[in-house]
């Protein structure tokens, strides 16, 4: 009889810990703990996104449906110390809800002990924060001259790394081995033991020369046996591996241009607003988008583009003229980004005031040169009055599809423009 055998990897598991029961727990609440990663959003600063969180579910959205027996049948119970009540009596219900339970004592924190409170880490909160958000209308561009590589499996191999090992094909084709070594010895073994069993019935087994013919049988079958036992369980040979090939695919090649307004008008608190957009807008790419280049882009009369660093913590001022911001990005995009081989994305973030003969000239450059190249294009005005430059740009909303525009007049306003921007393509605000 073949021997069963069983492999356990319990390589992912650490000590006192459940991954499967972890992620079946995340997959069940799903709503519930995106509901809750929202609010805990809501309460931190935009450095401090990108932690793990405890955050809090109400025991009823975590209960478990039970069946109960009822009891049935006519009991009496006696309840000792008993001298007020005698059967029939009917007892009034508590006023005000008096009881003596553990809920009878409020809490203004809005968690309580029947509540259920669940860690998650900070790879567990960053993918529920952004896992309804995506880059709208990425496309697959033409094949680059340094094309990107991707791994596909292309069936086993005879030799490979420990890791790569496949145990069951292995385990099948050393089986099948061993049949095709012994198959025929097995049958011969077969045949003579059978024609053993028949001499021993012979009725003169006194006879020499079926004496001589029982020895020889004998003999025979122990050097097949021997022969069998030498056919090795499991041979080097027998192993296969996963293997792996690589092949070019089409790049996603994305780039987004980040363009904030920095001159006087924007005072601290505006400036602090556009900066904790870009930053998670920052924080959003990086970790969804393996290959994406960012480009920082600072104006006030003047536009220039800058590094990261520079980008959010530069305290240069100045005027307001906001086309060199925009034909800054249409130089960059000319001589290094090719709309028929990037994704071009553009995210726009000021107070909305400009130098008024500039506006239009504002609005040329997006409708004519900009945003026909563009996927995207996403302004976000810091300030809540409308001035001249929001004007000009709401006259791009029914020409183009590809171009939105929000405000943001406080702090807490960041994070649902930022979803309501971003998010995929299909999916409910």
């Amino acid at each position: 009889m073949p021997m069963l055998q069983q492999i356990i990897d319990r390589r992912l598991s650490g000590k006192n810990k459940s991954i499967g029961n972890r992620e079946r727990f995340l997959r069940r609440y799903r709503d519930q703990i995106r509901d809750a990663v929202r609010r805990a959003v809501s309460g931190r600063g935009i450095r401090n996104l990108e932690q793990g969180e405890d955050i809090t579910l109400p025991r009823r959205d975590v209960s478990e449906p039970v069946f109960g027996h009822g009891q049935g049948g006519q009991r009496e119970y006696v309840h000792p110390g008993n001298k007020e009540y005698v059967k029939g009596d009917r007892i009034e219900r508590p006023q005000g809800g008096g009881g003596q339970g553990g809920g009878s004592n409020a809490s203004d924190s809005g968690e309580g002990d029947d509540d259920f409170v669940f860690h998650l880490s900070k790879e567990e909160f960053m993918q529920v924060f952004f896992e309804d958000l995506a880059l709208p209308h990425l496309i697959r561009t033409q094949l680059a001259e340094v094309p990107e590589w991707k791994s596909h499996r292309a069936g086993f191999t005879s030799d490979g790394t420990p890791n790569n090992l496949h145990v069951v094909r292995s385990m099948r084709g050393a089986l099948a081995r061993r049949i095709a070594l012994g198959g025929e010895a097995r049958r011969e073994l077969r045949h003579l033991e059978q024609h053993l069993e028949h001499l021993l019935r012979h009725p003169h087994p006194t006879d020499v020369l079926v004496a001589r013919e029982i020895r020889e049988t004998e003999t025979t079958i122990a050097e097949l046996r021997a022969r069998l036992k030498r056919i090795p369980y499991l041979d080097p040979i027998d192993l296969r591996y996963r293997n792996r090939v690589r092949v070019p695919v089409p790049s996603a090649k994305a780039v987004m241009f980040c363009l904030m307004d920095v001159s006087g008008s924007m005072d601290e608190a505006r400036k602090d607003m556009s900066k904790r957009f870009f930053m998670l807008l920052y924080l959003f790419l990086t970790r969804h988008y393996e290959k994406i280049e960012l480009v920082f882009i600072r104006h006030h009369t003047q536009a220039a583009e800058v590094s990261e660093d520079e980008f959010f913590h530069a305290t240069e001022t100045g005027g307001t003229v906001v086309s060199s911001a925009l034909t800054l990005m249409q130089d960059i995009i000319r001589s290094r980004y090719p709309s028929g081989e990037w994704n071009i994305y553009g995210a726009q973030a000021s107070d909305g005031d400009n130098w008024h003969h500039d506006s239009g000239r504002c609005r040329e450059l997006l409708s004519d040169q900009i945003l026909p190249l563009c996927r995207y294009y996403a302004y976000v005005q810091v300030a809540e009055a409308e001035q001249n430059l929001w004007e000009e740009y709401t006259q791009l909303i029914e020409r183009h599809k590809n171009f939105a525009m929000r405000k943001v007049s406080d702090a807490a306003d960041i994070y649902p423009v930022f979803r309501d921007l971003f998010k995929k393509e299909g999916a409910p605000t």
